[in-house]
């Protein structure tokens, strides 16, 4: 996949001895943002403080000064990060406004590393879609076919990526959500172990599953962001140890391993289309010496349903904070403090938002939380105990990230149901909280296909080395 941009190690090995200018570079993806303004991609620039920055990194190397690993290298963050230099509003009218007290944990370190950040990527409002069209400010278009959707709900970063306006973006996946964008889009999505990266300062959708990670032209710019991003955070209890190696060693090599195609994956349902590309991908792997079998884990249909449950319970608590009365959008016409709380929130959620917090309530309401919510849960753990079993079989599990390419935008706004279906081949690796790469597999009647390869959690660099293999294979 060609692209106007080098890859972020050569972009930044050039500012760091003077051959790029940081400040060249900022204007070169403001231009592009503004040029391909018609793809909805961004909510907002930066382009204030990222000159601003732009010209401290260039004169630090004037100086003989040490930049980062990242140094100039511009990048766009979801709306969902808290980012200084534009407001954060996570696509959502309750949150416009909003100017951040402080920046994201992955914010700072890639800037510490000396990314900068020059946007803000349009998103599903507050992360609750598959298609990007939830948000509440605009729809971003499929930068392969503008009358389809990018995905979601990272579809701006997707978007944003493979039409070159920077060149790596952040997304945020919690059933799905990079994933599926980058399949739709024909972008790379690595969705990393739960806790690897901090989750302290990014809007909260489903706390439980909300993952923080990249969306790239290659394997290899994926892991080098990712290297600078990991890491335990004291602001986010849930974070795990990491190392910059893990990230910068990948090994390349599919010769004897052990990848198992998943059955319910590649079963009915699944267009043609797409199953001949991940076949043509899978027969690939076990050209390069990869032992390839089937295996079936019996839980997966039932993942969908768990998910729903899940998500919508956590949504409804995280959202509670957002009553119109500290920050944000208020209902100022109201006559008394009830009349406000309910009022700021009818009117500033969208129609996604208010329908997640009433299932999500409805689920952990009295008499109704183990009929719904303690069943999920327990499914939750089935699963988990699958893929264990799975993974003392395999080295990795592979399939479809989706069972469809990109579909057309407006096809599945009347049927939230239709739209959730979108998730169905997603959502399990993020009930189980392991890893998971979108690699681009080529294209059915025009329109990408991801391969999703996935791993046992804590095995990021394996999967990102077995995904870097793969995706030379299918250049």
């Amino acid at each position: 996949m060609s692209s106007v941009w080098m890859s972020v190690t050569k972009i930044a090995s050039k500012v760091q001895a003077g051959e790029l200018k940081a400040t060249e570079l900022v204007e070169q993806s403001l231009a592009m943002i503004a040029e391909k303004d018609e793809y909805r991609a961004i909510i907002a620039t930066t382009s204030e403080r990222a000159r601003s920055r732009a010209t401290e990194i260039d004169a630090k190397v004037a100086n003989g000064e040490t930049v980062g690993v990242l140094a100039g290298v511009p990048f766009i963050a979801k709306d969902n990060f808290l980012v200084f230099g534009a407001e954060t509003t996570a696509a959502s009218n309750i949150l416009k406004g909003f100017d951040a007290p402080y920046q994201s944990t992955a914010v700072e370190r890639l800037e510490a590393a000396g990314a900068i950040c020059v946007a803000k990527a349009n998103l599903d409002a507050f992360a609750h879609g598959s298609s990007t069209e939830n948000s509440d400010f605009m729809v971003t278009k499929n930068p392969v076919d503008p009358t389809r959707v990018p995905g979601g709900s990272s579809g701006g970063s997707a978007a944003a990526v493979v039409l070159d306006l920077a060149p790596f973006a952040l997304g945020t996946d919690t059933g799905g959500s990079i994933r599926l964008p980058a399949s739709f889009c024909g972008a790379v999505g690595y969705k990393p172990t739960y806790g690897l990266v901090s989750r302290s300062g990014v809007v909260a959708m489903a706390s439980s599953t909300d993952v923080i990670g990249p969306l790239t032209r290659t394997v290899e710019d994926a892991a080098v962001v990712m290297s600078v991003m990991a890491g335990k955070d004291r602001l986010d209890s849930t974070t795990i140890d990491s190392t910059p190696a893990e990230f910068l060693e990948l090994t390349g090599e599919l010769k004897g391993k052990k990848v198992g195609v998943i059955k319910e994956y590649m079963s009915e349902g699944l267009d043609a289309g797409v199953r001949a590309r991940i076949e043509a991908a899978i027969a690939k792997m076990e050209e390069a010496g990869a032992l390839v079998s089937e295996i079936s884990l019996p839980s997966l249909p039932l993942a969908l349903a768990a998910y729903y449950i899940i998500c919508p319970a956590e949504v409804s608590s995280n959202l509670s904070r957002y009553d119109g009365q500290r920050y944000g959008y208020t209902y100022t016409e109201a006559e008394n403090l009830s009349e406000s709380f309910s009022k700021s929130r009818s009117i500033g959620f969208g129609k996604e938002a208010k329908r997640r917090i009433m299932i999500g309530t409805y689920v952990l309401s009295s008499g109704y939380y183990d009929a719904y919510y303690k069943k999920a849960q327990t499914v939750r753990t089935k699963l988990i105990q699958e893929f264990q079993g799975a993974f003392e079989q395999f080295d990795f599990l592979v399939g479809p990230v989706a069972p469809t390419p990109a579909f057309k935008i407006g096809e599945n706004t009347a049927d939230p149901l239709q739209m959730y279906l979108t998730d169905i081949m997603t959502v399990a690796v993020s009930l189980a909280g392991i890893p998971a790469v979108s690699i681009p597999a080529g294209l059915s009647d025009g329109l990408p296909v991801g391969l999703q390869i996935m791993a046992a959690q804590r095995k990021d660099k394996e999967l990102l080395s077995v995904a870097q293999a793969t995706g030379e294979l299918l250049v």
